[in-house]
C-alpha cells in the first residue's frame, strides 16, 4: 500500500509487468545513425551488425558491444626514410585515407587500426622506393602512388577496411644530394646550350651551302640560255649564208664593224679613234645591203 492509494496485490502485479514489459520494448529497440554500425554480441560472442535505422535485439540476451563509424578517415601525415635503388637517402611523406566497411572484422581482428596501417604503410614505401631510383621517384610520383595504395589496399583487406586514397605528398633529399643534384642540373643545362648552339652553326653552314647551290645553279642557267641564244643566232645567220651566199655574211660582219665602232665612240672623255682604211667602204657596204635588204 502507497500513502493515499491503496493498490491490492493483483493491481501492484499488473503495475510492474507494464513496468517491465516497457523496459523490453526499450532494451529491444536501437536507432543506428546513417554514419554508424553497430556490433551486437550474445553472451560475448557476434551475433550480428545493425546498420542504420531502427533495428531490434533480444533484451538481456544481446547487447550493443561496439559502436563503428563508417565515416572515411584520415590517418595523420607520416614521414619516413628509404633508400632509393642508386643509394640516396630519401624522406618520404605519405597520407592515407580509408574507411570501415565490415566493423565485425575490424573489431575482432586489430586491436589498432590507425597503427597498423601507419606501419604497413611505413614498409610499403620503403620497398617500392627501393625498387625505384631518384630519378624514377621524382617523375614517376602518380606510378608510385597507385603502386601503395594497391599493396596496402590488399594488406587491410582482412581487417574490413577500403583504402580511399594514397598519398606521396613530398620527397625530401639531405644538402649534399640537392647541391650534387644542382650541379647536375647545371651541367645538364650547359651541355643543352652547347648541343643548341652547334645545331644552329651546322644549320647555318647547311643554309648558305644551299644558297650557294642556288646561286650556282641560277648562273649555270643563264649561261645556258645565253649560249643557246647564241647557238639560234648562229643558226640564224647559217640559214641566211645558206639562202643569200656571201652577201649576207658580209653584211653581218660589216653590222658588226659599225656596232664596234658606235662603242667606242660612245666613250667619256676626249679619245683619239683609228679608223681603219676600210672602215667607208664597209659603212658603204652594209648600208647598201642595208637597203636591198629591205
Amino acid at each position: 500500500m502507497i500513502e493515499g492509494v491503496n493498490l491490492t496485490g493483483g493491481e501492484l502485479f499488473v503495475l510492474l509487468l507494464a513496468g517491465f514489459i516497457l523496459l523490453c520494448v526499450y532494451l529491444a529497440i536501437r536507432i543506428v545513425p546513417q554514419s554508424e554500425k553497430f556490433v551486437v554480441e550474445r553472451f560475448g560472442r557476434l551475433r550480428s551488425v545493425l546498420g542504420p535505422g531502427i533495428n531490434f535485439i533480444v533484451p538481456f540476451l544481446d547487447r550493443v558491444a561496439h559502436k563503428v563509424s563508417i565515416l572515411e578517415r584520415q590517418l595523420p601525415n607520416q614521414s619516413q626514410d628509404a633508400i632509393t635503388a642508386d643509394n640516396v637517402l630519401v624522406q618520404v611523406e605519405t597520407s592515407i585515407f580509408y574507411r570501415i566497411l565490415e566493423p565485425e572484422r575490424t573489431v575482432y581482428r586489430i586491436r589498432d587500426v590507425d597503427g597498423a596501417i601507419i606501419t604497413t604503410v611505413a614498409g610499403i614505401v620503403r620497398a617500392e622506393i627501393g625498387k625505384m631510383e631518384l630519378d624514377e621517384v621524382q617523375s614517376n610520383r602518380a606510378t608510385l602512388i597507385a603502386r601503395v595504395k594497391e599493396l596496402v589496399a590488399d594488406a587491410v583487406d582482412d581487417w574490413g577496411i577500403e583504402v580511399t586514397r594514397a598519398e606521396v605528398l613530398d620527397v625530401n633529399l639531405d644538402q649534399a644530394t640537392r647541391d650534387a643534384m644542382l650541379q647536375q642540373l647545371n651541367a645538364e643545362r650547359a651541355r643543352r646550350a652547347a648541343v643548341t648552339e652547334a645545331e644552329g652553326q651546322k644549320r647555318a653552314v647547311e643554309l648558305q651551302a644551299d644558297a650557294e647551290l642556288y646561286a650556282a645553279e641560277q648562273a649555270a642557267k643563264a649561261r645556258r640560255v645565253e649560249a643557246e641564244a647564241e647557238a639560234f643566232a648562229t643558226e640564224v645567220v647559217a640559214k641566211a649564208i645558206a639562202d643569200n651566199g656571201l652577201e649576207a655574211a658580209q653584211y653581218q660582219v660589216a653590222l658588226k664593224q659599225v656596232e664596234a665602232l658606235n662603242a667606242l665612240g660612245a666613250g667619256e672623255g676626249k679619245q683619239t679613234i683609228v679608223v681603219p682604211a676600210n672602215a667607208i667602204e664597209a659603212f658603204g657596204d652594209a648600208f647598201s645591203m642595208f637597203k636591198g635588204t629591205r
